[in-house]
């Protein structure tokens, strides 16, 4: 019991550590199985992520107008995760608007250098979450905007793991930068990482038809970009997971607003 128990936390702040810019304890340590187990936690990173950003734009809210405060509090989730899904988007945006193939496509995502597709991509996404925040806060006040925070990092984080679960990984070459994390996720890991994701639904006091359509407008949306990127290169790369995160999670805010309108 206490190995199988040591196993996961080794696990979980492996995921930490990936995911994010977050100190996790030395005793963790680096393993391969580590890493292969780390995805099912993916979604619990979120919620960690999205409690950061709830936490300074609360703070901030206190001495600010709510719409820097939304700000600072996204400026300090990107910090968090060292803008980690938001690359993954910007390279995706220059692979699938610039490569006609297959190869082409991978060869421009591996590039490190942004470009147009890339800038527009993170602009406007970034603008989306802004705007959509504000709204939820004008229409529903702060305790809705807290719980979305924290919601919409977590659920959001599911859209990758489905991908996951659904695609194969399509670069052979060891440098991907997300290659520990390229092995198919198994039904527990599956289930730990739904359950982590929907943990902010079920804990949190907020009316289960807003939950629903937000886990809705996530499902519908890892599943398009599932369909996109089979379609397009036969599979997924670690890109290709950052960038359904971040539409994920305006899809998730987005959902909350339809829950009401």
């Amino acid at each position: 019991m206490r190995a199988a128990l040591k196993r996961e936390l080794e696990a979980f702040f492996g995921a930490l550590r990936f995911f994010t810019r977050i100190p996790v304890p030395a005793w963790v340590g680096h393993s391969q199985a580590q890493l292969d187990r780390a995805s099912r936690y993916f979604p619990l990173v979120g919620v960690i992520v999205g409690a950061i950003g709830a936490g300074v734009t609360e703070a901030a809210a206190l001495v600010l107008p709510v719409s820097l405060a939304i700000l600072l509090g996204m400026v300090a989730t990107v910090l968090a995760t060292g803008a980690f899904h938001e690359d993954g988007l910007a390279d995706t945006c220059d692979g699938m608007g610039g490569g006609w193939d297959t190869l082409q496509v991978l060869s421009i995502m591996k590039d490190s250098r942004i470009g147009s597709y890339g800038a527009v991509g993170v602009v406007l996404v970034l603008l989306f979450k802004f705007t959509a925040l504000v709204e939820i806060d004008h229409e529903f006040g702060p305790p809705m905007l807290m719980w979305a925070l924290i919601a919409g990092h977590a659920v959001s984080r599911c859209g990758p793991v489905l991908l996951m679960r659904w695609l194969d990984y399509v670069r052979e070459d060891e440098t991907a930068k997300s290659k520990p994390l390229a092995k198919a996720i198994d039904n527990t890991g599956l289930a730990v990482a739904l359950l982590c994701g929907g943990a902010p639904c079920l804990l949190l006091s907020i009316p289960m038809a807003v939950a629903l359509m937000g886990v809705a407008a996530v499902v519908l949306t890892s599943t398009l970009c599932a369909r996109y990127f089979r379609g397009r290169i036969g599979g997924y790369t670690g890109d290709c997971l950052g960038a359904t995160q971040q539409l994920s999670e305006v899809a998730f805010y987005t959902g909350v607003l339809c829950s009401f309108t």
